[in-house]
């Protein structure tokens, strides 16, 4: 049990100092391409953030695992949602562009109405829905990019000049925290989905919860690092911007590589427990998250993050009961 814990601490430590690297290189990009740090969050950081998601669940597509890789997509998302966003709105409520989030949102309820249609329908994700998932990434990637053609600069603070990296550094940066990020948090992933195996707990529960959450460590440890690094925006772009991407690059490839069924493990009066209880939740979480923002001018408030963690809880709790 020794060499289990000694790796779980050796992952931690990598995940804080990816982290902070990850981070420092992303906001030094912003600002040399004077980008609002929403947008990067929802591109460049995300897809860094989102690896563990794609290696996770393109390995469990391949071994015949689709349960895995379907809770894993869901379970990242309202992790992401009702866990990581909701910190970060809890401790430092505060004001977003819409206008940026505007097509990440857009291309999230899309995705997730199509997932959605399909596991009410014939629960059953053909190839055809991961190639179509897969276009909405390129779709999506192709708009973030033109949309940062056209962003305003940010405003500059004149009383407190930063520091400004060299380019090649802000690259090294991103590259290596990326890279400390995912080796750490696949160190907890393992170790985590272990423990829940020696205690009984059945596949689908581990995927939507021990397998998601420690495959969001990397959003987590990215928001706790703008926090304290005074961006917000860059942790809220980066939540949004990777439950896009579990949706249309995590689950499109999985279901291309290996289609599956939705799982079957537990039902809520009669009814399978993931069409009555986690497809619901997912969008919950992100409506709660994203439409007071869009319809109140960008403004967050703490009691968004309260009721976010607070449906976290439950979820988890719930899961675990049944």
């Amino acid at each position: 049990m020794l060499v289990p814990i000694l790796l779980f601490i050796v992952g931690l430590v990598l995940l804080i100092k990816g982290g902070d690297w990850f981070v420092d290189g992303a906001t030094g990009l912003a600002h040399r391409f004077h980008v609002p740090e929403i947008l990067i969050g929802a591109t460049v950081v995300s897809i860094g953030t989102t690896l563990p998601e794609v290696m996770v669940s393109a390995t469990s597509a391949v071994s015949g695992h689709g349960e895995i890789a379907y809770g894993n997509a869901i379970g990242s998302v309202i992790c992401n949602a009702a866990l990581i966003a909701a910190i970060t709105i809890a401790v430092r409520p505060g004001k977003v562009d819409p206008k940026s989030l505007r097509v990440p949102v857009l291309f999230f309820f899309v995705a997730a109405a199509l997932y959605a249609g399909v596991a009410y329908t014939t629960g059953y994700f053909s190839r055809p829905i991961g190639i179509v998932l897969l276009a909405m990434f390129v779709a999506y990637m192709v708009c973030n990019v033109l949309a940062m053609k056209n962003a305003p600069a940010p405003e500059e603070d004149e009383d407190e000049p930063e520091k400004e990296m060299s380019f090649a550094k802000e690259i090294g940066l991103l590259i290596l925290g990326a890279a400390l990020i995912a080796v750490g948090a696949n160190l907890l992933v393992d170790n985590g989905t272990l423990i829940a195996q020696a205690l009984g707990v059945p596949e689908s529960v581990i995927a939507l919860t021990f397998v998601a959450l420690g495959t969001s460590l990397p959003e987590l440890v990215t928001a706790i690092t703008s926090l304290a690094k005074g961006h917000g925006s860059l942790s809220l772009g980066n939540v949004i911007g990777a439950n896009v991407f579990n949706l249309v690059l995590v689950s499109g490839m999985s279901i291309t590589v290996s289609p599956f069924s939705i799982p079957q493990n537990s039902t809520i009066m009669g009814i399978n427990s993931s069409l009555v209880m986690d497809l619901p939740v997912m969008f919950a979480v992100m409506l709660l998250l994203t439409m007071p923002a869009l319809l109140k001018g960008g403004r967050l408030s703490r009691w968004q993050g309260v009721l976010l963690l607070c449906i976290y809880a439950a979820f988890c709790a719930v899961q675990f009961a049944m």
